[in-house]
């Protein structure tokens, strides 16, 4: 076992994200938190994008980026 392989034991990293999504009415792009734990809805039409559903949300919008560390 490695060095490298120590540390990715001792810090693993996170199963969380921000996404990059578009709004399927008003092709609005907004950047939402994958585990959100509220409702996100766009910030100019009011459409849904994610719900919450204890874990990951539930995303409604196209997903463009995916965001890690």
């Amino acid at each position: 076992m490695t060095r490298d392989d120590k540390l990715r034991k001792l810090f693993p990293k996170p199963k969380s994200y921000f996404l990059l999504v578009q709004c399927p009415d008003c092709s609005n792009k907004q950047i939402i938190f994958s585990h959100a734990s509220t409702v996100v809805k766009c910030l100019v039409c009011g459409k849904v994008l994610a719900e919450p559903t204890g874990g990951k949300a539930e995303i409604y919008a196209k997903i463009l980026k995916k965001y890690y560390e």
